[in-house]
């Protein structure tokens, strides 16, 4: 059975006795663990839905709100030191800074140059993969790569959809494949008719866009204007950019305007040898890729997946009373408690005491 998340847009910020808090448990959350499984697991648990959004409800934070993903992303960015083994790049409203901070940053955990330029990499597919290849009406406003000093990472990003006031989240952990049905897992509402290229079902799609791009140019602009005329409107419900209804209940689709011909020029002197390196082409965005998939399937029959990749509770209260306010003093009880294991616990026999205290108290209750 398949679980969602909803993130609805909510106003205001979160406050600074909240932050600071977050931050305080955030630390002492992820001193034990690194220390228990390393900087790997870590990094995995981070990208993975349910335990991020269960670390949110841990820190404090609302459990369905768009905030949930830049606020603890934010935490954990400022968290996140060289002596953690793992630092973050980016955040709402910075990324393009993310590769000159990835730069920065990488330099105090040891990274060589072909680690950096890896990181660089991923940080850009990822986020061409999420804003173009899935094209689900969600803008990307937020990215934020996490990084370990063996030039592991992952990569938790969200888009914002303001007609509907939602938003979703896309997170990634380290691989080295972005385009033939990743395991990127993506969080929120479900949708309809979503462009999705990086789904197997796109295989054949993927290749025919390719192909076309090693082609004439001007033969798939004829195609693109061929297919913008009237008689052929009433056949591409899917292919909606915008709606225009008729006087008739038959509505009218308007086709992508914006397909970037220079950048598709540039692609085809380029001469990518697989749609990976197509889309790496600066400029060729979704509106092109939509253009390209359109000829692909109504005139070489080769359809794309409309499948949305969608896939996917307190502590300590959360920010806006729901279930209930945070309890200030818990939390700081819990930042004291955490902090005091890190510091005296020495050896394993002392973690297994503490376990089995656990328990009986467990079964006290």
């Amino acid at each position: 059975m398949r679980k969602y998340v909803d993130l609805p847009l909510h106003g205001g910020k979160a406050p600074y006795w909240l932050v600071k808090r977050m931050k305080g448990l955030a630390a002492e959350i992820f001193k034990i663990m690194i220390s228990d499984f390393g900087t790997e697991e870590c990094l995995r648990r981070i990208a993975d839905p349910y335990w991020f959004q269960a670390l949110s409800c841990v820190l404090g934070f609302d459990w369905h709100s768009s905030g949930t993903t830049t606020v603890v992303c934010g935490v954990l960015n400022d968290v996140f030191t060289s002596e953690f083994g793992i630092l973050g790049a980016g955040g709402k409203g910075r990324g393009k800074k993310t590769l000159q901070e990835i730069e920065e940053k990488s330099g105090s955990l040891g990274l060589s140059e072909n680690k950096i330029e890896t990181l660089k990499y991923a940080s850009k597919m990822t986020a061409k993969v999420d804003s173009s290849c899935i094209q689900d009406f969600y803008s990307i406003y937020h990215h934020t790569i996490f990084f370990d000093e063996n030039g592991r990472w992952c990569v938790v990003q969200q888009g914002m959809n303001l007609e509907k006031r939602y938003a979703r989240r896309y997170q990634w952990y380290s691989t080295s494949n972005f385009v033939n049905d990743p395991e990127n897992k993506v969080s929120g509402k479900k949708e309809k008719d979503v462009l999705n290229l990086i789904d197997k079902k796109s295989e054949n799609v993927r290749k025919t866009n390719l192909d076309l791009v090693k082609t004439d140019i001007n033969k798939v602009k004829t195609e693109l204007e061929r297919l913008s005329v009237p008689k052929y409107q009433k056949t591409l419900d899917k292919w909606t950019g915008e709606k225009i209804m008729r006087y008739s209940s038959m509505p009218l689709y308007r086709l992508p305007k914006k397909v970037n011909w220079n950048a598709l020029k540039k692609a085809y002197e380029y001469d990518p040898k697989n749609f990976e390196e197509l889309i790496s082409v600066e400029g060729i965005g979704g509106a092109t890729l939509r253009g390209l998939t359109l000829v692909s399937d109504l005139i070489y029959g080769e359809e794309p997946s409309w499948k949305d990749p969608v896939k996917y509770s307190f502590a300590y209260g959360g920010k806006d009373g729901v279930p209930y306010p945070v309890d200030r003093e818990a939390m700081d009880k819990s930042i004291s408690f955490l902090h005091d294991i890190v510091e005296n616990i020495e050896n394993k026999e002392k973690k297994k005491a503490l376990e089995r205290l656990k328990n009986f108290s467990v079964k006290k209750k």
